[in-house]
């Protein structure tokens, strides 16, 4: 069974910097994965935080436009968010998905809670 497993996150002041990893198991990312980072707060939807497609491109939220880095190491099968300038409302759970498109496979991570404190 395919599993996304995210760590990184943590309790970090506003200013700061987290990574998050995102590791997955019995999918390679070699094989035309799409990798995202999605967030979601309390009381609100789940919104797209950052896209890595395989074939290198990225798309970012433009909340989080010059202070987020996404990228991949497909020989570990990991991707990476890496969060600078952390804001209060940078606050949520993130969760990594992996979608396939030529099959529609799409998975994700358990999340992990990202707080920012003042």
């Amino acid at each position: 069974q395919v599993q996304l497993v995210e760590s990184g996150g943590g309790l970090v002041q506003a200013g700061g910097s987290l990574r998050l990893s995102c590791a997955a198991s019995r999918i390679s990312f070699s094989y035309y994965y799409d990798m995202g980072w999605y967030r979601q707060a309390p009381g609100k939807q789940r919104e797209l935080v950052a896209v890595l497609s395989s074939g290198g491109a990225t798309n970012y939220a433009d909340s989080v436009k010059g202070r987020f880095t996404i990228s991949r190491d497909n020989a570990k099968n990991t991707v990476y968010l890496q969060m600078n300038s952390l804001k209060i409302e940078d606050t949520a759970v993130y969760y990594c998905n992996a979608h396939r498109r030529v099959s529609g496979d799409d998975y994700w991570g358990q999340g992990t809670q990202v707080t920012v404190s003042s």
